[in-house]
């Protein structure tokens, strides 16, 4: 099944998107990655779904990728006397380690590791950034402090502690079983939650071990500070703009976001938008204009992907949600100005050999009007290569192992498919041609550009291109 867009569209299954019959909907109005988020749902669920997905996957002969979204650290207050407490403006409140139930004028905080990081001035944000209160004094394991902003605050609300690295792993002991059963059920991309430094990632890449690749949340403004080492160290990234909207002031998410994708795009790394991008459809038919011009952004920026979250999971329109999201990308990137936008930040090759190749097969493509860039590729790094060129050609990674075809399947403009590496020259354009034209990309008579590396079956060796010529049989000339 060919998908008529570029940008990769991910949605995150839930109790109103379980069972076959509604999976396969999913897929067929657009989905090309699911998410299995682990916040909520038994392992027994996830399972089942992962087993639908890889049966899907099978009958459509086309890879299809799944996402584990690992929850990460929760911060959260402790209870209340009466379930919640009304906290004004301008009163004062403490936080300490007390476990017994709070009142109006106080509440346990059972994480030592917030009262290590804090000082006098700091932020907390409780419940999704509802409520605000600043750090006066600090004495050991209490903080006293004064609310800016004051509302109505229940048992077990969230915190969020702004500008502060708290010394903190992303990988919880849930965390870690969620992970283990992750890797042994085949997801593709593990989502880090809570990533705040670079450092973060070495854990979770040795737990990892290459069974799947890494993809960081950004969702922590310690995060935003120190981007480009933690780009270079993942396999991909993910603008979580929901908790990134609370700890950062809502104004400036735009331009991070943008800046971002722009990083992962320079790196070569696919980056996904997430978060309420089409909110309104989780009660609602239609979206809302501005969530239209919302998904319509990130595609103009050359994001990989969007998601949908509860829009799919738990909404009442999970299939209309998809569907009027791939209609919007498929609109965006028909606009005249979309390869303008696109190529305003191109970013130039790496002084290699497979980023010359990769490059060189972009111009050719365009020079020739080839109908698609046909990548052999092992480990998907070239493939990687020819996407970070968002070439106007289509991008068919030939795939030799299942994984490899799986995580391509959420770059932008790739089309994964399963099959043998190369033998020989000859087989190398055969092939491409056979695969080109089966796959509805090209005719007879239509040329291709193929890249490779020789000596065949060598991950990460590009040094190959040559233009084919699709034949009357599919083979190539």
């Amino acid at each position: 099944m060919r998908r008529f867009r570029q940008a990769k569209i991910v949605a995150t299954l839930g109790p109103a998107s379980s069972g076959g019959e509604r999976i396969r909907a999913l897929f067929e109005a657009g989905v090309d990655v699911f998410r299995l988020n682990f916040s909520h749902g038994k392992h027994v669920d996830h399972a089942a779904r992962l087993e639908i997905i890889r049966a899907l996957e099978k009958e459509q002969a086309r890879p299809i990728g799944v996402l584990a979204d690992l929850q990460g650290p929760k911060l959260r207050v402790g209870r209340f006397t009466g379930g919640a407490v009304e906290l004004a403006a301008g009163a004062g409140f403490r936080f300490d380690r007390d476990p017994k139930p709070g009142d109006s004028g106080r509440v346990c905080l059972p994480h030592p590791e917030i009262f290590a990081a804090l000082k006098p001035g700091a932020e907390l944000l409780l419940d999704d950034g509802k409520l605000r209160l600043k750090v006066e004094r600090l004495a050991g394991e209490v903080a006293d402090c004064t609310v800016t902003v004051g509302g109505r605050l229940s048992d077990n609300k969230g915190v969020n502690v702004p500008r502060v690295t708290l010394p903190l792993t992303p990988l919880t002991d849930k965390d870690r079983t969620d992970l283990t059963f992750a890797l042994d059920a085949g997801a593709d991309w593990i989502a880090l939650s809570f990533v705040q430094r670079p450092e973060d990632i070495a854990e979770a890449r040795k737990l990892v071990a290459g069974r799947a690749a890494i993809m960081a949340k950004i969702e922590k403004p310690a995060a935003v500070d120190r981007l480009g080492e933690i780009v270079d160290l993942v396999d991909g990234i993910m603008v979580a703009r929901g908790d990134l909207g609370v700890e950062l002031p809502v104004e400036e998410v735009p331009g991070w976001q943008k800046r971002i994708v722009r990083a992962a795009r320079k790196a070569g790394k696919p980056v996904i938008v997430a978060t309420q991008m089409l909110e309104s459809m989780i009660s609602a038919p239609v979206p809302t204009r501005a969530e239209v011009s919302d998904v319509a952004t990130a595609v103009y920026d050359g994001a990989d992907a969007v998601m949908l979250s509860a829009e799919s999971a738990s909404g009442q329109y999970p299939v209309e949600a998809v569907g009027m999201m791939d209609r919007i990308v498929r609109k965006a990137e028909r606009d005249p100005l979309y390869r303008g936008l696109l190529h305003a930040h191109h970013s130039d090759p790496d002084p290699t050999a497979p980023d010359a190749i990769s490059a060189a097969a972009r111009q050719v493509a365009e020079t020739v009007g080839a109908k698609a860039i046909v990548c052999y590729t092992l480990s998907g790094s070239t493939a990687l290569r020819a996407a970070r060129e968002r070439p106007e050609a289509a991008v068919i990674g030939l795939a030799v192992e299942s994984r490899t075809g799986r995580r391509l399947s959420l770059v932008w403009g790739v089309h994964p498919v399963l099959t043998e590496d190369a033998h020989d020259f000859g087989d190398m354009v055969d092939r491409a041609c056979r695969i080109a034209r089966s796959e509805g990309f090209a005719k007879e008579g239509d040329s291709v550009v193929v890249t490779a590396g020789w000596p065949f079956g060598t991950p990460g060796a590009t040094n190959v291109l040559r233009i084919a010529y699709v034949g009357k049989d599919g083979a190539g000339g």
